[in-house]
């Protein structure tokens, strides 16, 4: 996790930290809408909302007693790039309400726009910490590095380890048990989303001829 501070919008935006809110129920899904149970107050129509890490829009919320109701629109791309297309009643989910001015920044940067689905591959306990290892495309694997943040399913998690096919993640008694991961088996898919700096970092390094940034520029910057 890096250090809190403050990250200031001009206005709210699509952007998250990763660390969940609320962990929520999954009320009603289907092929064009979500509905989910949450204890997250303050929602209202048209804010952004990362659900398992997944940046929908809520199209309606409702206080239902202690909770609140919050529907959202999801598209078939998005069903079939993440795993929301795989929820059912029933199914937690992690739920975090976007940025806003002065919001904290306690996890990292996460756009909410999956990269792809991933899938544990063991789980083990070490002390009160759990190690997960997950599965990965290899395009997807040149974004992670060794103590580099990445998003499992919207958790921001530092990565302990790295593979040509797989990493892995320590995750603290906390996270494990006020996130979906208290309930993840081997086999289970997650939404995965790299640092989107380390995106931005090799964009540049596609293009250092024309931009005349190099490695040694980069290093010399702190990256």
């Amino acid at each position: 996790m890096s250090n809190a501070r403050h990250w200031t919008l001009g206005k709210k935006g699509d952007m998250f930290t990763g660390i969940i809110e609320d962990l929520g129920k999954v009320i009603n899904s289907g092929r064009s809408s979500i509905t989910i149970q949450t204890r997250l107050d303050g929602i209202k129509t048209g804010d952004s909302v990362a659900v398992n890490g997944v940046c929908l829009t809520a199209t309606s919320a409702i206080k239902s007693k202690n909770s609140f109701i919050i529907e959202f629109d999801i598209s078939p791309e998005t069903l079939q790039k993440t795993n929301l297309g795989q929820v059912k009643p029933g199914s937690r989910i992690n739920v975090e309400n976007s940025l806003k001015v002065g919001d904290k920044l306690s996890g990292h940067f996460v756009s909410g726009h999956v990269d792809d689905v991933g899938k544990i591959l063991k789980i083990q306990q070490e002390n009160n910490s759990y190690v997960f290892t997950f599965a990965v495309s290899e395009k997807l694997l040149i974004y992670v590095a060794p103590k580099g943040s990445v998003s499992i399913d919207g958790i921001s998690l530092t990565v302990v380890n790295r593979t040509e096919k797989s990493f892995s993640v320590a995750v603290i008694p906390h996270t494990y048990k006020n996130t979906t991961l208290g309930f993840k088996k081997p086999g289970d898919p997650v939404n995965i989303e790299t640092d989107m700096f380390a995106k931005y970092v090799e964009n540049i390094m596609q293009n250092q001829q024309k931009s005349k940034i190099t490695k040694d520029f980069l290093q010399k910057h702190g990256f």
